[in-house]
C-alpha cells in the first residue's frame, strides 16, 4: 500500500510540473504575440517618408549683388625733383606721418644764394640811381630818358630776385599735404635729375573704395547710398558712402564706375586692397522666403512640397528675390505653412512623410 501510494504521488507531481510549463509556456507565447502587435501597431504609424519642415513666416529679404573693387588712397603723389642738384639732407623716414609743409628733402643751393645777394646788392645800386634821378627829373635837370632807364634797371633786376627766389624755393621739396611718406629712393649725396621720383607720400585718414556696376543696375546705386564690404585681411564688415559715379559706361565691360568714401582712423584699410562689396539693391519687408533647397524646378516653373495631413502636397510658387541660401515667395505659400525641405527625390504629390524636425 505505502509503495502504491508513492507511486501515486509521484504521478501527481508530475503532472503538475507538466501543467505549469505548459501553462508558462502558453504565457510567453501570448506575450510575444502581443509584442508582435504592438511592434505592428508602430510601424503602421511609423509608415511615411521622414523628412525636415520649416514653418513659412514673414521676414525683410535684401536683393544684393556681389562684386570687387579695389581700395584707393584719398590723396597720393609722387614727389619729384624739379632741378639737377645735389641732395645734401634728407629730412624724413620712410614711413613715417609727416604735416603739410614739413620739409623732406634739401638740395644744394650754394651757388643759387650767392647769385641772390649779388641781385640784392645791384637792387641797392640800383634804389639809389633811381632815387637821385627823380629829384633830378623833378627839377627838370636831366632828361626823361636818364630816368626811364634807371627806372627800368630797377625792375629788371626785382624781376630777376623774384625769379631766383623761386629756384631757390624748389631746392626745399616739402609734404604737399598730410600723410604718410612710403620708400626713400635717394640719400644726401646723390645727384638727382628733373622729374627724378624722390618719395611718395598717400593721405589714408580716409580711403576711396572703386567698384563697377553692371548696366542693369546703374540707376539703384545713388550718390548718398552706404553700402557694405570686407577685405581678405579680415572679417570685419566696413561701411562706404558712394560719393560719385563716372559719367559714362565702359565699352569694353558695359560696366559703370563707382567711387565710395571710407573713414579709416586706424590706417587699417591701404590702399591696393581687393574689397568684396555686397551691393544692396532692393528690400522686401514681410516677405515669405524659403530655403533654396526646397524649390523645385520643373518646364512649368517651381513648386514646393508642403506638409499637411501628415502628406506632401505639391504647391506651385512665384518667386523673387534671390540670395545664397533663401529665395523669395510671391505667390503660392502663405504664413503658417510647414515647408518640407530634405529628402525631396524620395517625395511626390500625396506621399505620406513623417516630419523629424520643425524649425
Amino acid at each position: 500500500m505505502k509503495v502504491l501510494n508513492k507511486q501515486r504521488l509521484r504521478t501527481f507531481a508530475l503532472s503538475v510540473t507538466g501543467s505549469a510549463l505548459l501553462a508558462a509556456v502558453i504565457v510567453a507565447c501570448s506575450s510575444k504575440a502581443e509584442d508582435l502587435k504592438t511592434e505592428s501597431k508602430n510601424a503602421v504609424v511609423l509608415t511615411g517618408v521622414p523628412v525636415d519642415g520649416v514653418v513659412v513666416q514673414p521676414g525683410v529679404v535684401r536683393d544684393e549683388l556681389e562684386v570687387t573693387g579695389t581700395v584707393v588712397a584719398n590723396q597720393q603723389v609722387d614727389i619729384a625733383s624739379e632741378l639737377t642738384r645735389k641732395v645734401v639732407r634728407v629730412n624724413v623716414k620712410e614711413g613715417s606721418k609727416v604735416k603739410q609743409g614739413t620739409l623732406l628733402f634739401q638740395l644744394d643751393d650754394a651757388d643759387l644764394q650767392a647769385q641772390l645777394e649779388r641781385y640784392r646788392q645791384q637792387e641797392k645800386l640800383a634804389k639809389l640811381n633811381e632815387t637821385r634821378l627823380r629829384d633830378l627829373i623833378e627839377k627838370e635837370a636831366i632828361p626823361q630818358q636818364d630816368y626811364d632807364e634807371a627806372s627800368t634797371n630797377l625792375n629788371v633786376l626785382q624781376a630777376q630776385i623774384r625769379e631766383l627766389e623761386v629756384t631757390i624755393s624748389k631746392t626745399r621739396i616739402v609734404a604737399p599735404f598730410d600723410g604718410q611718406i612710403g620708400m626713400i629712393n635717394t640719400h644726401p649725396g646723390a645727384i638727382v635729375s628733373v622729374n627724378t621720383i624722390l618719395t611718395n607720400i598717400e593721405d589714408n585718414s580716409v580711403v576711396k573704395v572703386e567698384f563697377s556696376v553692371p548696366e542693369k543696375y546703374t540707376n539703384v546705386i545713388q550718390p548718398g547710398s552706404e553700402q557694405t564690404f570686407t577685405i581678405i585681411a579680415d572679417q570685419k564688415q566696413y561701411k562706404t558712402k558712394v560719393t560719385a559715379r563716372g559719367a559714362s559706361l565702359s565699352q569694353d565691360t558695359r560696366t559703370l564706375l563707382v567711387r565710395g568714401i571710407t573713414a579709416n582712423p586706424d590706417g587699417k584699410l591701404l590702399p591696393g586692397q581687393s574689397a568684396r562689396l555686397n551691393l544692396s539693391l532692393n528690400t522686401s519687408a514681410g516677405a515669405l522666403t524659403v530655403a533654396s533647397q526646397a524649390l523645385i524646378p520643373s518646364t512649368n516653373g517651381y513648386s514646393v512640397f508642403v506638409a499637411r495631413n501628415h502628406k506632401a502636397e505639391a504647391v506651385p510658387v512665384s518667386i523673387g528675390q534671390r540670395s545664397a541660401s533663401t529665395v523669395e515667395i510671391t505667390e503660392g505659400l502663405h504664413q503658417g505653412d510647414t515647408v518640407i525641405v530634405s529628402n525631396l527625390l524620395r517625395l511626390g504629390p500625396g506621399a505620406p512623410v513623417q516630419l523629424v524636425s520643425v524649425k
